[in-house]
């Protein structure tokens, strides 16, 4: 069989799609890729080995009225265009975003099952046009269910590479292990927290260990500060082992993309989640919601977002007897292994008929 992925632009829907399509080559098949030259697919992509087959299409949703009307033009055009790479295929698998947009509906056109992958609670603008004419959607929230065909649903969870799952239950010790990462180019709001908190860890006498990934651009500075501090830790632009850095925390802090999310609850990881305000549609915060609502997380708008806040929220959640150990409990609950291989199954089951 030959399957054709679409889905492109950032690394949350060329990632986990890569994860699935080494799955499917694995059981024998052919996989080929549908992106652009823009997205980060143009480089991932054929570094491990795939086939990308390139279109020209830009954003409708959070884009200007220009770029919008530009997409709008080119849309009929890019879809027909993409008939024949539909053609040569047995089933289209989308991860959603603009990219995926004129494929799934060449796909649709041509009657070509589709298997779409919606890792947030709130489906992205592509999926939550075509959802109700998908053939199966595997969802990573309860709470996406709604958008998608009755019936058709199965909560298979992101791919999440398995050292995440492998982490063991830590026990707490006198030294409270916080792991603080705005994702691999940092998130200046949650960084000026951060910094603003450290005088009152050190006023309260707070025993605590702070790893801080904050990014490469005002990393200098950072870990110039949090030396003078005296606080125990270390402020790096960017950590290689994540695995290894969640297992050495006892709580973690960051925003909910919906990659973060799936590795903490892969991890078992008790979080205070910050939501980036700014993200599509507002998706961050209906993950971090979801995970307050499943007892796994505790949210921190951006808007309140200070200092003084996340310091209080990690002393209460420090202070109160097993906290942190029921959280780590909940957020596994919600940990889903096997994603790729489950959504590789499926493909191969709609590929069929």
């Amino acid at each position: 069989m030959r399957f054709l992925m679409a889905g492109g632009g950032t690394g949350g829907h060329v990632i986990p799609a890569l994860a699935v399509a080494r799955e499917l080559r694995q059981r024998g098949h052919e996989v080929f890729f549908v992106g652009t030259d823009r997205g980060i697919e143009a480089k991932l992509v054929p570094a491990e080995g795939f086939e990308l087959q390139r279109i020209d299409i830009g954003g409708l949703n959070q884009v200007s009225l220009r770029q919008k009307l530009i997409t709008l033009l080119k849309l009929p055009f890019t879809t027909l265009g993409c008939v024949k790479f539909v053609r040569q295929s047995s089933a289209v698998f989308s991860m959603g975003g603009y990219v995926a947009g004129p494929p799934v509906m060449a796909a649709m056109l041509r009657r070509k099952p589709v298997v779409v992958m919606e890792p947030n609670a709130f489906p992205g603008f592509t999926n939550r046009l075509i959802g109700r004419f998908v053939t199966r959607a595997l969802i990573s929230f309860a709470a996406a269910e709604k958008y998608f065909p009755a019936g058709k649903t199965e909560t298979t969870g992101l791919p999440v590479r398995e050292e995440f799952f492998r982490i063991p239950a830590k026990p707490r010790g006198e030294v409270l292990h916080i792991l603080i990462t705005g994702g691999s180019q940092g998130a200046r709001r949650l960084n000026q927290a951060v910094q603003q908190s450290w005088p009152l860890f050190r006023q309260a006498g707070f025993p605590v260990r702070l790893v801080h990934q904050c990014g490469s651009r005002s990393c200098e500075d950072l870990r110039g500060a949090f030396a003078a501090s005296g606080l125990d830790g270390e402020v790096a632009p960017f950590i290689a082992d994540m695995p290894a850095a969640f297992a050495a925390a006892d709580l973690v802090v960051c925003r909910s993309g919906a990659g973060a999310v799936s590795e903490l609850a892969a991890a078992g990881k008790p979080s205070i989640l910050a939501p980036f305000p700014f993200a599509a549609d507002d998706h961050q915060t209906r993950n971090a919601e979801a995970m307050e609502h499943a007892g796994a997380a505790r949210l921190i708008r951006d808007a309140e977002l200070t200092g003084e806040r996340l310091f209080s929220a990690i002393r209460d959640l420090s202070q109160a007897p097993g906290a942190l150990e029921t959280m780590g409990q909940a957020a596994r609950k919600l940990a889903k292994p096997g994603a790729a291989r489950r959504a590789a199954e499926i493909l191969e089951e709609v590929a069929r008929y």
